[in-house]
């Protein structure tokens, strides 16, 4: 009772009315419906321009309101009106879900130090009533009682799912046991969040001669003139550093910057991931599973550690000779500008891929840049998701923003609003420097409109074009086909499987998927134009950038089962006395040609293992198959073709998580998902 005591308090200091106790039926018989804004006006993106405190107390009222809905489910007379039932407990998980989400995009993109800390006790509360839910027996009996004969077949889908979810919570366990678990759910909020804050507030710098940017776009060195000592400074955010790793001639400047990357997060979060993981394995053993990752696994498509493992394994010897020839290619290049150099660094890789792509497909990434204005990237991807999906974007111009960059625009079908999504993709101090989609708010037929909001980390339009690499054009298109799965998705009669709630090694296919437009020239020509002529990015260039592409796709995929073992090994058996670092190093020799580097720690800035992924960054590369598959259609007919895009919606993002998501895939194939088409890109040389 202590957590709901806080709760009760909070609530009450907060000036919110009504009940805040789940553990017990209660007296009313009806449940009351929360007190919302009109259900089809998007508000979520308002709570996050109020203040700290208006916030939080916003939030704790949400908290409360779900209380008061559980409460209201015990409530009703048994037996209990299924409708009435699922309607309460929906509408709780929907109240928490949404707080935490808010939570989240205020905790990691605010610019204000208070909403950050306001937003983090927000996360914890709803986190922390959320555990409380999962582990009351009373709601269990109550869901489990209910008979769902007369439903329709997602809705028993999703009871079961929910059901299972309050075993796997360990609902039937002792009430000693059951405290215990709260306990260890607690700690494993707060230290996934500290674990991101460290990751998030650690942005480092090297300062370098104005010389050792040569090799630099014009642009990239206007934007970086020297400081009053002479020198430039180069920071480890993304947007800053991947320019220069590509093409800074300067190696020593290319060392410094990506050792300085490689600490962020040290020392911190070495105390802080040790305790992360043992606190999981604590709470996976208590659930009577061997690891966290055997926990982890079992609720997704792989359902067990092992397929994981052996996947990957799968992967790595599949990708054997392929790495071994695209790392001979960059030691030969290398000894061409080093004679005699008996390997290649880990800092070099990325600048000696940019020369043999220059040197053997006559292409430098550089003479993309100017096709890709970032304005016009914008519009190129709205237009071009407009067309095939049949959509209209509105720029809402009056919306209330938490900070002036962010653009607000609504989607809509014919004259139908769908949802809102929030557009925050430029730089600035403390913000969440990976690219993301964020859920803000849960979309439901005819109650609520599904809200996201996009970040990202892309050059500012100003006095000068800001011009962008054709990777970030890539991961525009990436990180709006998650927010189109979550607003297609959105019209579900349950939050429960509203938008992208599928199997977590599903939900980037559909992400991944829409790279494809950013590949192909029937797509990049609608709004790939030269920022100085206006003309078309030319088709023998883009055919010239897919060839060069292929070199190094061997390297690019073992980077990424580096990553997926490094996820999955840390979580594989108790961590007690474990070096991270050390095993990390040994991942890092087993799985790459490089060699791993004294004082550096990859896995303190590895911002995946908190939260959504942690163990399971192999669904990355698991979705990446099925998604190769998903596009056979669309290279049949034409990636511009409406009626396959229409079929894919239909079938794919529409259903959101009303059905497994294999069985999402066979209702567009019409077939079981191979690798064929997979191995087809994979060999694509």
């Amino acid at each position: 009772m202590h957590r709901l005591v806080v709760f009760v308090v909070s609530l009450a200091l907060a000036g919110c009315a009504g009940s805040s106790s789940a553990q017990r039926p209660a007296s009313s018989t009806e449940p009351p419906v929360p007190s919302a804004p009109s259900p089809l006006e998007p508000d979520a993106g308002r709570q996050l321009t109020a203040t700290p405190g208006r916030f939080l107390a916003a939030c704790l009222c949400d908290v409360q309101r779900a209380s008061a809905r559980i409460n209201a489910l015990l409530s009703l007379p048994e037996p209990r009106n299924v409708e009435a039932a699922l309607t309460a407990y929906d509408d709780a998980i929907a109240l928490l879900d949404d707080a935490n989400g808010r939570a989240g995009i205020g905790a990691n993109t605010h610019p204000d130090a208070a909403f950050r800390a306001a937003a983090a006790r927000c996360a914890q509360a709803a986190d922390g009533m959320r555990t409380d839910v999962s582990l009351n027996p009373h709601v269990y009996a109550a869901l489990a009682a209910l008979d769902l004969s007369g439903q329709d077949t997602a809705t028993q889908r999703w009871v079961d799912l929910v059901l299972r979810n309050f075993r796997r919570a360990g609902v039937n366990r002792d009430e000693a046991t059951r405290a215990r678990l709260r306990e260890l759910n607690d700690a494993l909020t707060q230290l996934g969040q500290a674990f991101s804050q460290h990751i998030r507030e650690d942005v480092r710098h090297v300062d370098v001669a104005p010389e050792a940017l040569e090799g630099l776009p014009d642009d990239y060195i206007r934007d970086h003139p020297p400081g009053p000592d002479g020198r430039v400074r180069v920071t480890t955010d993304a947007s800053d550093a991947l320019p220069v790793l590509t093409y800074a001639r300067d190696s020593s400047a290319r060392e410094a910057l990506w050792r300085a990357g490689q600490q962020r997060g040290h020392p911190r979060n070495l105390e802080t991931l040790t305790r992360l993981l043992q606190t999981r394995h604590d709470l996976a053993t208590l659930l009577g599973y061997p690891s966290w990752a055997a926990y982890a696994s079992e609720d997704k498509m792989v359902r067990h550690q092992q397929v994981a493992e052996d996947f990957i394994e799968q992967l790595a010897t599949a990708t054997t000779t392929r790495v071994q020839d695209d790392y001979t290619a960059l030691l030969e290049r290398k000894r061409r500008d080093v004679p005699g150099a008996s390997r290649v660094e880990p800092w070099e890789q990325t600048y000696l891929k940019e020369q043999v792509r220059a040197e053997r497909y006559h292409f430098d990434s550089r003479e993309l840049r100017p096709y890709f204005e970032y304005t016009r990237v914008k519009q190129g991807v709205l237009d071009i998701t407009s067309r095939l999906f049949g959509l209209t974007y509105r720029r809402v111009r009056d919306a209330q923003v938490w900070h002036p960059d962010i653009e607000a625009w609504d989607i809509y079908e014919g004259p139908t609003r769908l949802g809102r999504f929030y557009l925050d993709m430029h730089p600035r101090p403390n913000k969440y420097a990976h690219p993301a989609q964020w859920d803000l708010a849960t979309g439901r037929a005819g109650r609520t409109l599904p809200e996201g909001v996009l970040t990202g980390n892309f050059p500012r339009p100003g006095a000068h074009p800001a011009l962008l690499q054709h990777s970030q054009v890539q991961t525009f298109f990436h990180e709006f086909g998650h927010l189109l799965h979550h607003v297609l998705g959105g019209r579900a009669r349950w939050a429960g499987l509203s938008g992208s709630r599928t199997e977590r090694d599903f939900v980037e296919a559909p992400a991944q998927v829409l790279e494809e437009w950013a590949w192909r020239p029937e797509s990049l020509q609608t709004f790939a134009r030269h920022v100085v002529t206006g003309e078309p990015l030319p088709t023998e260039t883009i055919l010239r950038m897919r060839r060069a592409d292929a070199f190094g796709k061997g390297l690019w995929l073992r980077q990424q089962l580096f990553y997926a073992a490094v996820s999955l090994q840390l979580h594989a058996s108790d961590p007690a006395g474990v070096d991270t670092t050390a095993r990390v190093n040994a991942l890092q020799e087993r799985y790459m040609p490089f060699p791993a580097v004294d004082d550096t720690y990859a896995h303190l800035s590895f911002v995946q293992l908190d939260g959504y992924y942690s163990s399971a960054y192999y669904a990355y590369l698991w979705s990446l198959v099925i998604a190769r598959d998903l596009l056979t259609p669309f290279l049949e007919h034409g990636l511009m073709d409406t009626s396959t895009a229409q079929r894919y919606r239909d079938t794919v993002l529409g259903p959101g998580g009303s059905r497994d998501a294999a069985d999402l895939v066979r209702s567009f194939l019409g077939r079981d998902y191979g690798f064929e088409a997979y191995t087809r890109w994979l060999d694509d040389a």
